[in-house]
């Protein structure tokens, strides 16, 4: 009887023995082995940065395309796209993050921007890509690639570009841009100013330009290539006192006309203004007639200039783009081509005469409405606002 428990304790231990061996085994197949962390750096837990708003806006068709040469530091109401310049043409800071952030803000606002790249000098830094790149990074709605790179003025000869350069220049910028967003309109420079009507020779040395142009981008551009200047975008510059004296002197229309012509199209059909982008269009005070001394005769060319360029682009659907958005000093001349004031304020409609002392009252969708101001008459032009059958009297009394 005394024998008995000493066995139960017995067959208890050894059972015991076991269940801790059993745990002792699991314990070790189930310890991951340990590695040497002397000197490891724990990974860092990614920080997330938001993301940039971008506001792409859609593309418009050409007919919609109605602007100003415009300046970050005024806002022209009702109008609904701005051309702005890129550093390389001469002033201003709008490049890099600078330049984003300014395009960004006329997108949240609902307004484009075509954005002029200027060519550099005939030189290796012709081809610099660095500012075209910056500049296609900007994010515009549509880029002119160039500015009156054909110019033959003694007193511009730095714009001139042979157009063989202007072909390499032309071809490292617009896939800079179309590299960045590709389905909007990158303009072929701009065709310098020359009359209508008039200028009939510089016009077709235009022409004989653009061919060497498409020459040179088939055969040491893109050798082998079949560019085609007449399928491409050009921008155009006119300067004339057009509407003044009277309906029958209008360079615009007469350009039209020739390039019409030139890109094999029916003027009347619309289809011009996928080919051609009026960059400038405005009056001309100096050197084409007018006497710069007689204040109302500049008032009413200029304001009639405006009315008849509007008029005669939106006619065609030709995108459009006034200058300038403000007056301003150059050349030691006061240039009063603007539609606000140099410091921003508002202009009257006849420049020469205060506020008020002669309005337009135009019909729109929405009933009828008082213009006073050169800016709100740009603006309700734009909106396909109608003019008073008197407005001529008005405007030249």
């Amino acid at each position: 009887m005394l024998k008995r428990p000493s066995v139960i304790i017995l067959i208890v231990v050894i059972i015991g023995c076991i269940v801790l061996a059993a745990l002792a085994y699991n314990t070790v197949i189930r310890t991951p082995p340990q590695t040497d962390t002397a000197g490891a750096v724990a990974t860092p837990k990614p920080t997330l940065t938001p993301t940039p708003q971008i506001t792409k806006l859609p593309v418009q068709s050409p007919d919609k395309v109605l602007g100003i040469e415009g300046s970050p530091d005024i806002s022209y109401k009702g109008i609904s796209w701005v051309r702005l310049g890129y550093p390389s043409c001469g002033w201003g800071d709008l490049k890099g993050q600078v330049l984003k952030d300014t395009i960004e803000d006329y997108h949240r606002q609902g307004a484009r921007v075509l954005l002029t790249v200027c060519q550099g000098k005939n030189d290796a830094s012709l081809y610099d890509t660095a500012p075209l790149q910056d500049a296609a990074q900007g994010r515009a709605d549509a880029v002119q690639c160039g500015n009156e790179e054909m110019k033959v003025d003694p007193n511009l000869t730095f714009l001139y570009i042979p157009p063989e350069n202007f072909a390499k220049f032309y071809d490292l910028c617009e896939h800079a841009v179309h590299n960045v967003r590709e389905d909007i309109p990158v303009l072929l420079g701009s065709l310098d100013p020359h009359v209508g009507g008039i200028d009939h020779q510089p016009l077709l040395d235009q022409v004989q330009y653009l061919n060497q142009m498409q020459t040179a981008m088939n055969t040491s551009v893109r050798p082998g290539g079949n560019w085609d200047w007449r399928k491409q975008t050009l921008g155009l510059i006119d300067s004339w006192h057009n509407g003044y004296p009277d309906a029958s002197v209008n360079s615009l229309q007469a350009l039209f006309s020739f390039w019409a012509q030139q890109f094999h199209v029916d003027l009347n059909s619309g289809d011009l203004g996928k080919h051609l982008w009026v960059v400038e269009g405005t009056g001309c005070f100096k050197g084409c007639g007018l006497d710069v001394n007689n204040n109302a005769q500049i008032a009413v060319s200029h304001i009639l200039t405006l009315i008849t360029d509007v008029q005669t682009a939106m006619k065609y659907k030709i995108p459009f783009f006034y200058f300038s958005g403000k007056d301003f000093d150059d050349q030691g001349y006061h240039w009063p081509i603007g539609i606000v004031e140099a410091d921003g304020n508002d202009k009257p409609i006849r420049q020469d005469l205060s506020m008020g002392a002669r309005t337009l009252n135009m019909t729109c969708s929405n009933g009828k409405v008082k213009v006073t101001d050169q800016e709100q008459l740009l603006a309700k032009l734009y909106a396909h606002c109608t003019l008073p059958e008197n407005y001529l009297t008005v405007l030249t009394s």
